[in-house]
C-alpha cells in the first residue's frame, strides 16, 4: 500500500471543498476523517517512522483507487515536505492557495470560535512574529501571516518533487468555476473526469464583523511582494488580491 496524493495545502483556502469532491470520485480512495497529521507530528518521525500507522486510516479502501488524503497543513510545516518526499518521491501534491490576506482573517476567526485565540484580530497580526518565536505548537495557531507567505513554501515543493508533481489551484476558481478546476486535478492525477455535479459549499464560517480597513491595509503591504511573485512563478493574474 502506498499514498499517491496529498491535498497538501493552504489551510482555510478551499481543501475541504476540494477534498470532499476527490472523496466522491470512484477512481479516488481517500479515508473519511480529512486530515490524518502524520507527515507534520515531529514525535512520528523521532525514530523510523510506522508507515503502518498511517496506512492503518485507509484500511477498507479500494486498492485499485489511487489513495490520498487532505492535511492542509503539510505544505507550511517544518519537514513536512522532506518526510513526505521521504515516504514517496512520486507523491502527487495538490495545493490551493487563496487571498492570504483573506486567509489570515478566516484563519484567526477560526482560532478565536475554537477559544484558541484570545487577541482581536489586530493586535495578533501586529504581534505574530513575536508569539512565533515561542517553542512549540503555537505555530499552528497563531502562523495568520506566516502560512500566507505561499512562495517560500512552493518553491520547497518544487525543489523537493518538481512542478510536473505540484499542482497548484485557485481557491476562487473552485468557488465559482468547480468544474474547471476539477479538469485540471483529473488530468494532472491521471484519471476520469469528475462527474458534473453542483458546487459544494462546505467548511464555511461566519465572521463576527468584517476585517477592519486598517488590518486590510496592513496585510496588504506585507503580502505586496509575496503576490508579485505568485504572478510570475504561476503566470496568474492576481489582480483582486490586491
Amino acid at each position: 500500500m502506498q499514498v499517491g496524493f496529498l491535498i497538501c495545502g493552504a489551510q482555510k483556502a478551499g481543501t475541504t471543498t476540494l477534498a470532499a469532491y476527490c472523496r466522491e470520485h470512484p477512481a479516488l480512495g481517500m479515508p473519511e476523517e480529512k486530515e490524518l497529521h502524520f507527515f507534520d507530528r515531529d514525535d512520528n518521525f523521532e525514530s523510523a517512522p510506522d508507515y503502518d500507522l498511517y496506512h492503518h486510516h485507509f484500511q477498507g479502501l479500494d486498492t485499485n483507487t489511487l489513495l490520498g488524503e487532505a492535511t492542509p497543513v503539510y505544505m507550511y510545516w517544518p519537514q513536512a515536505a522532506e518526510r513526505i518526499h521521504q515516504y514517496n518521491a512520486d507523491m502527487k501534491l495538490l495545493v490551493v492557495l487563496r487571498n492570504p490576506v483573506e486567509r489570515a482573517y478566516s484563519h484567526w476567526q477560526m482560532e478565536y470560535n475554537r477559544g484558541l485565540e484570545t487577541l482581536d484580530f489586530g493586535t495578533a497580526i501586529r504581534e505574530e512574529g513575536q508569539r512565533l518565536q515561542q517553542a512549540g505548537e503555537t505555530r499552528r495557531v497563531w502562523s495568520y501571516i506566516d502560512r500566507g507567505h505561499y512562495p517560500g513554501q512552493l518553491d520547497k515543493l518544487f525543489s523537493l518533487f518538481g512542478r510536473d508533481q505540484v499542482l497548484v489551484l485557485q481557491s476562487e476558481k473552485l468557488k465559482s468555476a468547480h468544474q474547471d478546476v476539477l479538469a485540471q486535478v483529473s488530468d494532472f492525477l491521471g484519471i476520469a473526469a469528475f462527474p458534473e455535479s453542483r458546487g459544494l459549499a462546505l467548511n464555511t464560517q461566519s465572521y463576527t464583523a468584517a476585517m477592519p480597513d486598517a488590518d486590510r491595509q496592513f496585510l496588504r503591504q506585507i503580502f505586496a511582494d509575496d503576490i508579485s511573485r505568485l504572478e510570475s512563478m504561476l503566470d496568474w493574474d492576481l489582480t483582486a488580491w490586491r
